[in-house]
């Protein structure tokens, strides 16, 4: 379907350049889209596909880390022009800083808020020597682009990621406190931003569900976990955009790939209402 008349613009980045562990993120993207064929068209009572989807190349990720954010940019800057939703493929979670270059340039100062799931807080302002690491691209967010953020299910973090917490204000409900208490009501502070945008590190899953990504961590969500989140954070916000990140596919794991397409097509379904009030 032409991008002018989907509802969805799904983006592989296929970004790989601050591996600290395992490796494979840039086979993430492609094994998320070979997954979803397998994938029935209903999800969450809503048959996402009628909506439309169009699907780009695989972004060239070859150049140096500056220009290939740039070059997200404004590949979703264009989405967003047309009124579509963008969704992208990782790839390592840096690519996240590309999408909401994006945002921030269109929005001005009505920019969306960040929902972080992942095992990892990401607030390092550089880890070996990286300041693009993916362990730096959630400071790199409220630092350089003044984004608020709330984090969920956060189970390894370093005590300079304690203090930037209390240096931005970042709302965080951390793995052991949604293991010990659910769902915390409402999820969000009182004064954070009507519209959301949601980036997923499937890290955030519990190792055991999904230990096809670089820092498998055990304590995370599970499915039915994910989706009674996920179905809160669209219920509570209006979702505008989001990624699925970090994937780096096992050979013969199939389920951790199908888990990965099945989450961005649920992501997909609960977005469905945001995008209908947009356009």
């Amino acid at each position: 379907m032409p991008l002018d008349q989907a509802a969805f613009y799904i983006l592989p980045v296929p970004l790989e350049k601050s591996v600290s562990y395992g490796a494979g993120t840039a086979r993430g993207p492609e094994a998320i889209l070979k997954a979803s064929q397998q994938l029935e068209a209903w999800e969450h009572g809503i048959f996402v596909g009628k909506r439309g989807f169009y699907t780009d190349q695989p972004l060239d990720c070859s150049g140096d880390i500056g220009s290939t954010l740039a070059l997200i940019a404004s590949r979703v800057r264009m989405a967003l022009e047309k009124k579509a939703f963008p969704v992208l493929l990782g790839g390592e979670h840096t690519l996240t800083l590309g999408a909401l270059q994006a945002f921030a340039d269109l929005a001005k100062e009505n920019q969306p808020g960040i929902v972080q799931i992942d095992a990892h807080a990401d607030l390092r302002s550089s880890y070996e020597g990286n300041s693009y690491s993916h362990a730096c691209v959630m400071y790199r967010a409220v630092s350089d682009l003044k984004y608020r953020l709330v984090q969920f299910g956060v189970r390894e973090l370093c005590q300079q990621e304690v203090e930037v917490r209390k240096q931005f204000g970042i709302c965080a409900h951390d793995a052991d406190e949604l293991a010990d208490c659910g769902l915390p009501d409402p999820l969000f502070p009182e004064d954070f931003p009507e519209t959301v945008y949601v980036t997923f590190d499937v890290d955030g899953f519990d190792a055991s569900l999904m230990p096809a990504t670089g820092t498998p961590s055990p304590g995370g969500l599970f499915w039915h976990d994910a989706r009674r989140l996920l179905t809160r954070i669209a219920q509570e916000r209006r979702v505008v955009g989001c990624d699925v990140v970090e994937l780096a596919p096992l050979p013969g794991l199939h389920s951790a790939d199908y888990t990965a397409a099945k989450l961005v097509h649920l992501l997909m379904a609960l977005s469905v209402d945001s995008f209908d009030k947009e356009r």
